[in-house]
């Protein structure tokens, strides 16, 4: 892949999670956010340090220059014998050169990838700031509504409790003849 798929690929990636982590859990979508952009930052580093393990590759010349390469003297005509090991040490400084201009040339394109997954690294932290409070909110509002079906339960108990001492103690016909028992009727109560 190229530079231009490899950001393509970051960005393709969070998106992708992103949508799929929001469609599995749409209530957590802050959460999903901070997610989505750690996942962008974390395949940016990747794909730097791809970029770095790999910077000997063509893909990362822009021009696709050709590396440079060393004339040979050992066709030199008399003294081309002797000149055999020159050979050997002007094609081993070449090859340095070219390692170092095939890193120099790649060292901007990873550094494209770190300063991305920087930038997405700020914006995390102020995600997860935001996803905190958010959380926090949610869970206070959530203990809230607890203590207020908590306070309604036991009221609902303490009344059950009053209506189980008035049964127990025979006092249940009260004022009310609907729960008097068969039989108990008074004279001001008949129809």
């Amino acid at each position: 892949m190229n530079r231009d798929e490899l950001r393509t690929l970051s960005w393709v990636a969070a998106a992708i999670f992103a949508v799929a982590a929001g469609v599995w859990r749409p209530r957590r979508l802050h959460w999903t956010a901070l997610g989505s952009v750690l996942l962008f930052a974390a395949l940016n580093v990747g794909a730097g340090i791809y970029v770095l393990n790999h910077f000997e590759d063509p893909r990362w010349s822009p021009g696709g220059e050709p590396p440079l390469s060393a004339p040979s003297f050992a066709g030199t005509p008399v003294v081309g014998q002797f000149l055999g090991p020159l050979d050997a040490a002007l094609n081993g400084v070449v090859g340095g050169v070219n390692e170092f201009l095939a890193f120099k040339r790649a060292l901007p394109i990873a550094m494209d990838f770190l300063a991305a997954s920087g930038w997405a690294l700020l914006v995390s932290f102020a995600l997860a700031i935001l996803a905190a409070s958010i959380s926090f909110a949610v869970a206070r509002r959530r203990a809230a509504d607890f203590a207020k079906y908590r306070a309604t339960v036991d009221v609902l108990q303490e009344e059950l409790e009053q209506v189980k001492r008035q049964i127990s103690s025979g006092n249940y016909a009260g004022t009310d003849p609907a729960f008097a028992p068969r039989g108990q009727l008074t004279a001001t109560d008949s129809p």
